[in-house]
């Protein structure tokens, strides 16, 4: 085994955790670029100089530009041990992998976070950052961990769902029986005992906790080890993500509450796919990657903290792919000025939501891992109810956040609305954004028949809309599997043993959508 490229197993909390070391092919000391994945099935198998060989591949740019690397398989995956049990261990193991690497020979002083989505995260848990950690490139994540988790108290099916299942104690080949509709059971406070063979107290804790201002969401299982992780870390941190990523949100959020410090000298970017590499997203873009429009921006960005060369992105600001006239802009992603207001007509439009045979929509936007997508033509299903704006007979920009305000009626005493914006194009109507609410969340003490306004702030985009295109507005109550459906009863939605059908009415003439133009 070279001296230039190891294996070694670092303790945290009695638990060996398998670490690579990858050195730069000369004598001395080095920046290093910490690493930490639990997606290491692929090497699990290997021999430790084949994973070795492995990220040695992975890394080689870093290597060769002077830069140590460290890889760690997270606790209980690939050859690491433990339990992998998704967020709780990240700082202790985190922690213990710096000050492991503070103790080597080739420890030069500095330290640069590297990572995406979970392996930003464990990154975040170990804020406050020691002084010798100079920068970071953390690319689609959250510091709020109840957005991971809820919408406006909806629980979204993509992290709680299928990624947290799969993820619970992944090689402990626990008999898992996770179904397509698992998280369709009454009650779903069951959920773990039944799906994971045990009862997970995290989990338990999170499906009774919807509410943002729950002050659960300040301890130690609702994430209170990466909340406000970024907002005065004082270091360049570059966040790329996608306008359809799942994290898009929180991506902003996070630049938005960073102090002028630290936000003066970091970089957000935002490109036009999802949480993958885009190629599975419907319209595909030129140079719309941000590896395209700026190659070797990664080690650039390491390089430029340390005075070697100049910043590859603009800091201070927001790089985004403007969609529809399809170029790169770069500025302080400022709302446009003007706006206009789309109706939904005169008639009162009166649907059965079926809890049971909830509504399904293609694509998950920001609130699913499998961004956009063009929509299932109209009248795919009895519950989604169809609006159109007229036709734009000149080229706009949106830019900003839409908005709507959808003034409604139930019969039950409490049930859900969904609203979702698409494109109209010549390809297909290309969905745009989404958000959903509660009745209960305007009106607590909810009695069947009152009329009650429901405003829903939708994400920031930024994309032209051409001349011959319109809106496309969808409205609903359920939209599964992106959302657990809502079982029309009042009261914590986990603890539901029974759903009921509910007739809910939009009432159209007083209902408006508000698009915000440059």
């Amino acid at each position: 085994m070279s001296e230039k490229a190891y294996a070694v197993l670092v303790e945290s909390e009695g638990e060996l955790l398998f670490t690579v070391v990858l050195l730069p092919d000369a004598q001395g000391t080095f920046p290093i670029i910490l690493q930490r994945c639990p997606y290491e099935e692929l090497t699990e198998t290997m021999t430790d100089q084949e994973a070795i060989d492995y990220y040695a591949d992975m890394n080689r740019r870093f290597v060769e530009a002077g830069y140590a690397v460290i890889f760690q398989h997270c606790r209980g995956t690939g050859k690491s041990s433990g339990d992998f049990i998704p967020f709780i261990h990240e700082r202790e193991d985190g922690l213990a992998l710096q000050l492991w690497v503070r103790k080597q020979s080739f420890y030069q002083g500095e330290l640069y976070l590297f990572g995406g989505s979970y392996t930003s995260a464990v990154h975040l848990a170990t804020a406050p950052f020691g002084p010798d950690i100079k920068g970071a490139i953390l690319a689609a994540f959250d510091q709020e961990r109840y957005n991971i988790y809820y919408r406006n108290g909806n629980l979204c099916h993509g992290l709680c769902g299928g990624w947290y299942t799969g993820m619970y104690k992944k090689r402990n080949r626990l008999p898992k029986s996770e179904g397509p509709d698992s998280f369709r059971m009454l009650p779903l406070s069951e959920y773990s005992k039944i799906v994971f063979s045990e009862k997970d107290s995290v989990f338990d804790e999170i499906l009774k906790h919807p509410e943002k201002n729950d002050s659960f969401w300040d301890t130690r299982w609702g994430g209170s080890d990466t909340r406000h992780a970024l907002d005065h870390a004082g270091i360049p941190i570059l966040m790329p993500v996608g306008f359809f990523d799942v994290f898009f949100r929180g991506t902003l959020e996070m630049w938005n509450e960073m102090d002028e410090t630290t936000r003066g000298q970091s970089a957000c970017v935002f490109m036009p796919y999802d949480h993958s590499d885009g190629s599975m997203q419907p319209i595909l873009y030129e140079k719309g990657k941000i590896e395209e429009q700026f190659p070797g921006y990664d080690v650039e960005w390491f390089d430029s903290i340390r005075g070697k060369c100049p910043v590859p992105i603009e800091t201070g600001k927001i790089t985004y792919y403007s969609m529809g006239d399809n170029c790169w802009k770069c500025d302080g992603f400022e709302p446009g000025s003007q706006s206009m207001k789309i109706g939904l007509g005169k008639e009162n439009v009166t649907y059965v939501y079926n809890p049971y045979d909830p509504s399904h929509y293609e694509g998950g936007l920001t609130s699913g891992f499998s961004g956009t997508a063009f929509q299932s033509a109209p009248g795919s299903h009895y519950g989604i109810q169809t609006f159109y704006s007229d036709v734009f007979e000149k080229d706009m920009c949106l830019k900003g956040r839409m908005k709507a305000a959808l003034f409604v009626k139930s019969d039950c005493e409490d049930t859900c609305f969904y609203m979702r914006i698409s494109l109209v194009k010549k390809e297909g109507d290309y969905g745009l954004r989404d958000d959903i609410h509660n009745l209960s969340e305007f009106a607590p003490d909810y009695r069947p028949g009152e009329e009650v306004k429901i405003d829903f702030l939708f994400d920031f985009l930024a994309i032209q809309i051409k001349a011959g295109e319109r809106f496309r507005i969808d409205i609903s109550s359920s939209a599964y599997p992106i959302f657990v459906p809502h079982t029309n009863k009042r009261g914590l939605f986990s603890d539901q043993t029974q759903a009921v059908s509910a007739h809910n009415t939009l009432i159209c003439d007083k209902s408006v959508v508000t698009i915000p133009l440059v």
